[in-house]
C-alpha cells in the first residue's frame, strides 16, 4: 500500500507544482495537495507525513495524523515543534537551509536603506504632491551589527561589506566570519550594540533568545541606530521596543516579524513612530519553491530508501 504524504505549500502553484513534479519521481507515494488547513486537517488521518510550511503546521494538525512518520517544514526555524506535545517522539522532522541568505540579505538592506533615507517620508510627499528635497544618507561607512552569524549572515556580511560598510557581529560559536571585521561574545552584546549605526537580528527563536533584544540591549543603542529583525518576532521584546521608539531612544525600527502573526490590526507596533512593518516575507522569495525542492527531493529520496531513521532530523539532541 502506497503512503499518503500531504502537500501544502506557501501558495496554490507551488503546491500544484511539488504534486506533479514529485509523483512521477516517487510513484510508491500518493501525493496530496492541501491548499489550506482545513484541508490539510481532512487528509491528515490518513497521511504518513507531510510536506509545508512549519508556521502553518499547528499542533491541532499535527495530532490528528495517527500514522504520521514524518514532517519535511520548508522553512529553517523549527521553534514551534521544539515543545509541540502533539508530535510523537521519535518523528523526525527536516527542514531547509542554507537558501535563504540572498532573499533575507537583500530585505534587511533594503530595510535599513528605507529606513535611513526616511522612505515612508518620500512616499508621503508623493501621495501629498509635495516636492521634499532633503540630503540622503550613504551606507558605506557606517557600521552594521549582525546578531547571528550563520549562512545568512555571512551573504548580508558580503553584501555590506561590498557596499562599503565595517561589518560586526555578535555570535558564542564562532570567533571569525568572512567580511566581519569584529566579532562579540553575547556577554559584550550591549558595547557591540553601542557601536552600530544599524543592528539586524538573524538568531534563531531559542529560549536563550527570547526577548533577548530587550529594553536594556536598546538603552545600549545608539539614538541615531537602526534595529532590523528578519530573523523571529520572539527575538524582540516587542512592548520595549515601542518604548524605545515612542522615547526616541533608537532613530527606527523595520520588522519583517512578530511574536505574534499575522499582527493583530490593534497591536500597537503598526503605529510605532519610525517603523517600517512587512509581513514575514523576508525568505518569501519568488524562487523559494525551486530552492526547497533539492532538499525535498533528497530527503523524500531517504525516507523511500532508508527510512525516518536515516532523516536528518533538526529535532535530534534539542
Amino acid at each position: 500500500m502506497s503512503k499518503t504524504i500531504i502537500i501544502s505549500h506557501e501558495t496554490r502553484e507551488w503546491t500544484d507544482d511539488y504534486v506533479t513534479r514529485l509523483g512521477p519521481m516517487f510513484p510508491a507515494f500518493d501525493f496530496r495537495a492541501a491548499y489550506s488547513l482545513d484541508e490539510a486537517r481532512q487528509l491528515a488521518p490518513e497521511a504518513h507525513a507531510i510536506i509545508g510550511m512549519g508556521p502553518h503546521m499547528p499542533a491541532d494538525l499535527i495530532g490528528a495524523m495517527p500514522r504520521l512518520e514524518w514532517v519535511q517544514t520548508l522553512t529553517t526555524g523549527i521553534d514551534n515543534f521544539r515543545h509541540m506535545d502533539t508530535l510523537r517522539p521519535g518523528i523526525p522532522v527536516t527542514r531547509v537551509t542554507g537558501k535563504h541568505g540572498p532573499q533575507v540579505s537583500e530585505t534587511a538592506i533594503l530595510l535599513m536603506m528605507a529606513l535611513a533615507r526616511r522612505l515612508p517620508d518620500t512616499l508621503a510627499a508623493q501621495r501629498d504632491k509635495r516636492w521634499d528635497r532633503r540630503p540622503q544618507p550613504v551606507l558605506a561607512g557606517k557600521t552594521l551589527c549582525i546578531f547571528g552569524l550563520g549562512s545568512i549572515a555571512e551573504t548580508l556580511a558580503l553584501y555590506a561589506d561590498t557596499m562599503g560598510m565595517r561589518v560586526t557581529g555578535i555570535s558564542d560559536g564562532r570567533s571569525s566570519a568572512p567580511h566581519v571585521s569584529r566579532i562579540y561574545p553575547r556577554a559584550d552584546l550591549a558595547q557591540a550594540v553601542g557601536e552600530a549605526d544599524f543592528l539586524v537580528v538573524l538568531v534563531p527563536l531559542t529560549e536563550a533568545t527570547r526577548n533577548i533584544i530587550n529594553a536594556d540591549v536598546l538603552a545600549a543603542m545608539k539614538p541615531t541606530a537602526f534595529l532590523v529583525n528578519v530573523a523571529r518576532g520572539g527575538c524582540v521584546d516587542e512592548a520595549a521596543l515601542r518604548d524605545a521608539l515612542v522615547a526616541g531612544q533608537i532613530a527606527g525600527a523595520g520588522m519583517d516579524v512578530f511574536a505574534q502573526e499575522p499582527l493583530p490590526a490593534d497591536d500597537p507596533m503598526w503605529t510605532a513612530p519610525n517603523t517600517i512593518i512587512t509581513p514575514h516575507i523576508a525568505g518569501f522569495a519568488d524562487v523559494y519553491a525551486e530552492q526547497c525542492l533539492p532538499v525535498v527531493i533528497n530527503n523524500l529520496t531517504i525516507y523511500a530508501q532508508q527510512g525516518t531513521a536515516a532523516l536528518p532530523d533538526a529535532l535530534k539532541g534539542q
